[in-house]
């Protein structure tokens, strides 16, 4: 494309597609495993081969970009390992869905052919999020892309289950588990979410057999009566220490019950005597194993209560509850019923309560791999950034328990357990048994369990490189560097890849982890689809381009902050899109054809030019700093800065009566060109798109990653002082002219008052800049006051610029008055509002900040203004 065929507007969607393109086609992603380079890598956090992209994954995706790219530009060998989740139960969801809408159920159909479905389903249309990170720009050495259930990877989940099952970190025990009735399946503390919720606490009356009395006992969940096996009191409370040792008797059923002493009941809640339901609670379990009591599970995996729940069986568990509420009121056992808020646990998948329940499953003991995993982190060999997040790290493993790592379900890893028939020992082994290795029986039957998701995810930072293999990229780029992520899988992920990468590589999986935050909508809600306030990112990109896009996100990114992202806050980046074309665009416009200009020559700069190399260095600078800090927001908020007001509104404006004269005209492009180069590098890692479109236009064949991140070596500073001075001056003109409402064609006459030489010198070898910036048809050196003139003081001199003639005073005036009145009206709203106490009891947190927002800018505003109508009364 010549330089007389540039557009005046670019559109992204015409070469967005191109550019990926051909990125790949040269394989410019790749990492070279025999690379002399230092290596920096990052394994991309495997969305759910089920998903979509949302906000979250933009964010996070986009954020490891920029870091992949800049560490690329500064010389190291990069590697951003991809990959899908074969994500369990999402999937198995998905698919058993697909054949419900033909009526048939997995069960008809057996475990092999729906497994076959799924991995029919996972060919056709799994890991479409892929194509959309590829949208969003990802540069991810695709041709590594892994999966949790390539064979590979299996075998590394296979390797590590065999091992710890040998050392007897992993063991299969009778236990208390939460339960999902809808998806059939045990759930990991951390797949079961917690929510607020309004419930009842129900007195009940259990009657002492020895001596008679009314043992009065609160619950939330009444249904569990049928299945407590006892009743706890604290050996301290002096209500109820007398009746150790006795029977309660359960209502309805008439089940004897121990009354036993324990330490864990807190005498302050409800009545300070607690039913004991072991199957049912996990702390009546731990409660239960401590003193014997039995273990009596009244609920089927559906959720329907069995045949140890007598007349009650068959019942759901809710419909069940509200039986027996009725039956206790019929028997005048229940005394009273209390409003109660408690947290209630859901099915992180299908939302479906969750019911604690005994059950066979597999567990890792998790506190010996746990101790390593805190001690890494204390001893900095990782660092979590930011920092606080450290804390709940601690929290969260020194009071971890023992991970429930099988699921009923059938996709998934399954685990490398044999059953010998004849004498019950459980063979496990890297290879299926063709015998029993304690009896030598053939009668084997292997586990029906899969293991949990997140136990193959734990391994990604090594499996996806070739473990157990010693590979070539093992060597070169494990431990990888940083892992970007959000807070809300800091345990479920984080902390067990840190616990099996310390365990299985003996060292850490990354050196360092940065968590961000939540993106929101505009008035900080958490999206959702029930609120409707869900933005889409490819709908985003379709309307603005994902460079706009991307430079969103990354400038919202500060650290520990929720992004409040808007459309609004995207099209106003779009708008920086356009800023760097047009710039481009008017210095290629008048570049030589073949855009073959060369380097400046150093020796004889201008000071504007010198001024601009001094601003482009401290910006790269600063920007490499705050991406290697994790302060996205501030490197983005360095170069938009930079380009748009230090390059674009001053420097372009300073060279352009250069750039029209024919013996300056070359020395100013080759330094704006210069400039314009190592913007675009600078720029890359955040907009990716429209930078390697603007660097084609110059050399077809190149390619911005290829490039050196700048490092630039100036030392000029007295141009920038002297630049400074002529900007300060216009600014100080400028603002003259916008509070007194002077049109910007007026020319108008100014002068300075200073007997600062520096400042003196700099407006003699720039004033015709100076007068022209400013729109001046005089200016000239006072050293007096000129009377009837606006006046703006500065560091080291003061502006005058005459009004008279220029301004209508009074007709500025009456203007100003009848804004005041517009403004006091906004005040005096917001104002009577925030002093009304039941409005501020009774209007939302995010309403009330809005109009506090409002009422603070009428109060700013009503201030400018009394503070133009005194000076303008004054010049009257």
């Amino acid at each position: 494309m010549s330089n007389q065929e540039l557009p005046t507007r670019i559109k992204p969607n015409e070469y967005e597609k191109k550019i990926y393109n051909e990125w790949l086609e040269k394989n410019i992603f790749h990492a070279d495993e025999n690379s002399s380079k230092p290596p920096y890598s990052i394994v991309i956090p495997p969305p759910n081969v089920t998903g979509s992209l949302h906000m979250g994954h933009a964010l996070n995706n986009t954020l490891q970009d920029i870091l992949i790219r800049f560490y690329k530009l500064n010389g190291y060998e990069t590697l951003w390992m991809p990959g899908t989740d074969h994500a369990g139960i999402a999937t198995q969801n998905v698919v058993e869905k697909q054949l419900a809408e033909k009526n048939i159920s997995r069960h008809e159909i057996g475990r092999e052919k729906f497994i076959e479905k799924v991995w029919q389903w996972r060919e056709e249309s799994g890991g479409e999020i892929i194509n959309q990170l590829k949208r969003l720009g990802a540069s991810c050495d695709w041709e590594r892309e892994r999966f949790t259930m390539d064979e590979g990877l299996s075998r590394a989940v296979k390797k590590v289950f065999v091992t710890l099952y040998n050392k007897g970190l992993i063991y299969r025990s009778n236990y208390i588990i939460n339960w999902c009735p809808r998806c059939h399946t045990a759930l990991s503390d951390l797949e079961v979410e917690h929510e607020e919720k309004n419930g009842t606490l129900y007195y009940i009356n259990y009657d002492v057999k020895e001596t008679g009395e009314k043992l009065l006992i609160a619950t939330t969940r009444p249904e569990t009566m049928l299945g407590d096996s006892g009743v706890a009191v604290n050996p301290d409370d002096k209500r109820y220490n007398h009746l150790i040792g006795k029977t309660a008797i359960l209502p309805i059923i008439g089940r004897e019950l121990p009354i036993v002493g324990d330490e864990y009941v807190d005498m302050e809640f409800g009545t300070g005597a607690l039913k004991i339901t072991p199957a049912h609670d996990p702390n009546d379990f731990d409660i239960g194993r401590k003193h014997g009591l039995k273990e009596i599970n009244m609920m089927d995996d559906s959720g329907y209560v069995n045949e140890n729940g007598g007349r009650f069986q068959g019942m759901g568990r809710f419909e069940a509850r509200k039986a027996i509420i009725a039956e206790l009121e019929k028997q005048n056992r229940l005394v009273k019923k209390e409003k109660h808020i408690h947290s209630i646990g859901h099915c992180y998948r299908c939302k479906t309560v969750v019911e604690p329940r005994i059950s066979m499953q597999w567990f890792v003991k998790i506190k010996p791999l746990a101790e390593k995993a805190i001690e890494v982190v204390k001893n900095n060999e990782i660092k979590i950034v930011p920092e606080n997040w450290e804390k709940t790290y601690y929290e969260w493993m020194y009071n971890i328990r023992d991970w429930c790592i099988s699921r009923q379900i059938w996709w998934g890893h399954r685990i490398p357990a044999f059953y010998c028939e004849k004498c019950g020992h459980i063979n496990v082994a890297m290879e299926d048994p063709s015998q029993c290795e304690k009896c030598s029986s053939t009668e084997l039957s292997q586990e029906t369990d899969v293991l949990d998701t997140w136990f193959s995810s734990a391994l990604w930072p090594f499996s996806t490189m070739g473990w157990p293999e010693k590979t070539k990229t093992l060597k070169k780029f494990y431990p990888t560097s940083c892992l970007v992520t959000g807070f809300d899988i800091l345990f479920f992920w984080v902390a067990r890849m840190i616990m099996m990468g310390t365990k299985f590589m003996n060292d850490v999986p990354f050196r360092e982890v940065y968590i961000h935050a939540l993106v929101r909508d505009e008035d900080g809600q958490k999206m959702s689809k029930s609120k409707g306030n869900v933005i889409d990112p490819l709908t985003v990109i379709d309307e603005y381009g994902a460079d706009a896009f991307r430079f969103t996100l990354a400038a919202l990114a500060a650290q520990g902050r929720d992004i409040k992202l808007s459309k609004e806050r995207v099209e106003g980046y779009r708008n920086f899109v356009n800023k760097i074309w047009n710039a481009s665009r008017f210095i290629l416009m008048n570049m030589p054809t073949d855009y073959n200009i060369g380097e400046p020559d150093f020796s004889k700069l201008e000071a504007e030019d010198k001024w601009i190399f001094h601003q482009l260095k401290i910006t790269a600078d600063s920007v490499s700093s705050n991406i290697k800090s994790y302060d996205f927001n501030e490197a983005a908020g360095e170069i938009y800065k930079f380009f748009w007001h230090t390059f674009c509104d001053w420097y372009l404006e300073l060279i352009k009566d250069r750039i029209f004269d024919e013996n300056k005209k070359e020395s100013a492009l080759k330094a704006a060109f210069f400039v314009l180069k190592n913007s675009l590098i600078i720029l890359h890692p955040f907009m990716p798109f429209v930078t390697e479109y603007i660097y084609k236009m110059t050399d077809n064949d190149a390619n911005l990653l290829y490039m050196e991140f700048p490092s630039l070596d100036f030392s000029f500073g007295n141009e920038n002082s002297e630049i400074e001075t002529v900007i300060s001056i216009v600014s100080s003109v400028r603002n003259i002219r916008g509070e007194y409402n002077i049109p910007p064609k007026s020319m108008i006459k100014a002068y300075i008052k200073t007997d600062d030489k520096k400042i003196i010198n700099a407006v003699k070898n720039n004033e015709k800049n100076i007068k022209k910036l400013s729109r001046l048809e005089k200016l000239e050196f006072t050293d007096k006051e000129i009377e009837k003139s606006a006046t703006n003081v500065s560091t080291g001199f003061i502006i005058y610029v005459p009004i008279e003639g220029i301004v209508d005073i009074a007709e500025e005036i009456a203007r100003l008055q009848k804004d005041r009145k517009s403004a006091l009206k906004d005040y005096e709203l917001y104002g009577k509002k925030l002093k009304n106490e039941n409005y501020l009891k009774k209007a939302p947190t995010e309403v009330i900040r809005k109009d506090t927002e409002k009422f603070e800018k009428s109060r700013e505003i009503l201030s400018k203004i009394d503070e133009s109508i005194e000076r303008l009364e004054e010049l009257c």
